[in-house]
């Protein structure tokens, strides 16, 4: 790489491309053994960019973000050669290891060892590689008009520890890249790699070849968007069945979760589940919330906006029982969440009991199950936090099998329903 007048960093006009293994990862670097015991025998991810020759997965750190380091590079804003610093980066709160980790069936979509790379491959980094941390655990207040408002009502009182006087309340907040191990990805979905890795390189439109070309390379980074942890309590108590924990699980509503749209229940669900783990922290218990970014159900938000405009256009109006099938019309599929690959941040936190789950959602109910997690009770968004724009939403996905312990509407019920909404 060279400088020229301007100050901006020319790139090399040599092109190296990555689709054949001479000269590349994994010979010569560390291998990676998905589902060791320890981290030593497992060996680091290295998806960096600083040096090639290094690589040993598929794809680049930071998910989606990684386009945006590219036009930092391209704008000669950052140097390509550019390695992070970890100095005082290390979690605020250590996380495992925990039993889960080990053996090659519970976690496969994110690195175990992610949050303490500096640590645990040490000896990686003194030997000159270039490992970068995927999670990140740093403590944190939240403040949310919700919890005032609880506060007001009383049904939260501060306690100095898990709520504070000024209405904040004290996380720990987790940080999480997806790490695919794409053999046990395939194994999830009951598909064969090869066809898992021929889809994903056809559907992205080529983007990695490796995926066809490199068999060796078991791991990929995917461009899409992590999740984030907020732990109310001490975080090592979710490992302990003893102590009770109260849990949502919740899929991204950037409409919804941040500016206060009323066409669904997601924010009303979020702040309550919010609520409620707060209250069980102070109580003795832990609370967790888990946000995945999967807008729009994954379809991702102009296809979410599409479908408002066809259900709210179509003959005789918006009603539940059309609900779904304005999805289909406009996406081809009613979702694309997948809550397989779900349970795998509740594995890595050892979680073995979910006291409290504040979902109604059957699949995300399904999938913590079927993974081994035993799910005591269930918790519904209470009617009256229900936006009276987002009753079809609620009719027809109870309807469907979601969670109620009232009655479960019927057909003549469902298409007299009207209004409008839409869950992400």
């Amino acid at each position: 790489m060279s400088t020229g007048k301007d100050g901006r960093h020319k790139q090399s006009r040599h092109i190296r491309l990555t689709s054949h293994p001479e000269g590349q990862g994994p010979d010569g670097v560390p291998a990676i053994h998905w589902g060791a015991a320890s981290a030593a025998e497992r060996g680091p991810v290295i998806g960096t960019t600083t040096n090639r020759s290094q690589r040993n997965v598929i794809g680049a750190h930071s998910g989606s973000y990684g386009v945006y380091r590219a036009l930092a590079v391209a704008a000669g804003t950052l140097l390509k050669d550019h390695k992070a610093d970890l100095t005082n980066t290390s979690p605020t709160d250590v996380i495992g290891p925990n039993p889960q980790w080990a053996g090659a069936e519970k976690i496969v979509s994110i690195d175990p060892w992610g949050a303490s790379v500096a640590d645990v491959f040490s000896d990686y980094i003194a030997q000159g590689y270039d490992i970068r941390p995927t999670i990140a655990v740093t403590k944190a207040h939240i403040n949310l008009p919700e919890i005032h408002h609880a506060l007001a009502f009383k049904r939260l009182v501060p306690d100095n520890r898990i709520l504070l006087e000024n209405g904040s309340a004290v996380v720990t907040k987790v940080a999480i890249e997806p790490v695919w191990w794409l053999p046990g990805v395939a194994k999830r979905f009951n598909v064969s790699e090869s066809d898992l890795r021929r889809i994903l390189f056809e559907e992205t439109g080529g983007m990695y070849p490796e995926l066809v070309t490199r068999s060796d390379f078991e791991v990929f980074l995917p461009p899409i968007g992590g999740q984030t942890l907020y732990i109310f309590g001490n975080p090592r108590d979710l490992a302990n069945p003893d102590v009770t924990l109260t849990a949502r699980v919740h899929d991204e509503c950037n409409g919804s979760d941040v500016f206060g749209s009323d066409i669904c229940t997601c924010r009303p669900y979020l702040t309550h589940a919010i609520e409620e783990c707060v209250r069980g922290a102070q109580t003795g218990g832990v609370g967790l919330i888990a946000y995945s970014r999967k807008e729009g159900r994954a379809l991702g938000e102009v296809t979410k906006f599409l479908v408002y405009n066809a259900r709210k256009r179509q003959v005789g109006g918006d009603s539940a029982d059309k609900y779904f099938l304005r999805t289909e019309c406009v996406a081809g599929v009613q979702d694309m969440r997948f809550q397989e690959l779900m349970p795998d941040v509740l594995h890595w936190l050892g979680i073995r009991t979910i006291h409290r789950l504040v979902s109604m959602s059957n699949d995300k109910y399904r999938a913590i199950t079927d993974s081994g997690i035993e799910v005591e009770e269930r918790v519904k968004i209470p009617e009256e936090l229900v936006p009276e724009d987002a009753q079809v939403e609620i009719e027809a996905k109870i309807a469907a099998g979601y969670y109620t312990d009232g009655t479960v509407p019927d057909a003549d019920a469902l298409a007299g329903t009207k209004g409008r909404g839409f869950d992400k």
